[in-house]
């Protein structure tokens, strides 16, 4: 079986050496580079090209979704693994045993199992909302798809010419709207709506 090469992005470093002593155990699998940060990790994707990259949502500098975007775009075939929860090590002890990574270097997806549950409970929420969520100006519109490639407030406040605290409110009614309570799950609606493109 062919090694696969696996690189990770998370800003702790304790986790980063856990996953790569448990991936490692049985040879087929190696970890060719490890990132501490969103920049640092499209950095080493300039000068290396792992079969799969394991990188987590929440990390400095730039968020996962951030560098994901800029992945998909630059190095389509590079298969990425989201660590969207805090105990990653029980995640991935999970995922490993369940051969996730195999499945997803074959170019198929793969969602934790303890996850589906609330995953199809959003999906039954949204479809009983379809059609019913208040629709968004055309400025929340806008702050939703910067907030989506991975924008803070004050950049969009920026961006915009508006202030900070006008970008607060409008995250509050964006919130609001579609339902959601946080800027990660607000970015996640913004993409699975297509409002923004990965590809």
């Amino acid at each position: 079986m062919d090694t696969i090469q696996v690189m990770m992005s998370d800003d702790h470093l304790m986790v980063r050496e856990g996953i790569k002593a448990l991936l490692e155990i049985d040879g087929d699998i190696k970890i060719i580079a490890q990132a501490n940060d969103g920049v640092e990790c499209l950095r080493i994707l300039e000068e290396v090209t792992p079969d799969v990259l394991l990188l987590d949502i929440n990390m400095p500098k730039l968020d996962g979704l951030s560098v994901l975007e800029t992945t998909k775009r630059n190095k389509p075939n590079v298969k990425i693994i989201i660590l969207t929860i805090h105990n990653e090590i029980d995640y991935l002890y999970q995922a490993y045993e369940k051969g996730a990574i195999r499945i997803v270097k074959r170019g198929e997806k793969y969602i934790e199992p303890t996850l589906m549950p609330m995953l199809r409970e959003r999906l039954d929420n949204k479809n009983l909302l379809s059609g019913k969520e208040e629709r968004l100006s055309k400025r929340e519109f806008e702050i939703l798809k910067l907030v989506a490639v991975g924008m803070y407030n004050k950049e969009i406040a920026d961006k915009l010419s508006i202030s900070e605290k006008t970008v607060k409110n409008h995250m509050s009614s964006i919130f609001r709207k579609i339902k959601v309570s946080d800027r990660t799950q607000a970015a996640v609606y913004a993409i699975r709506n297509n409002y923004v493109k990965l590809d």
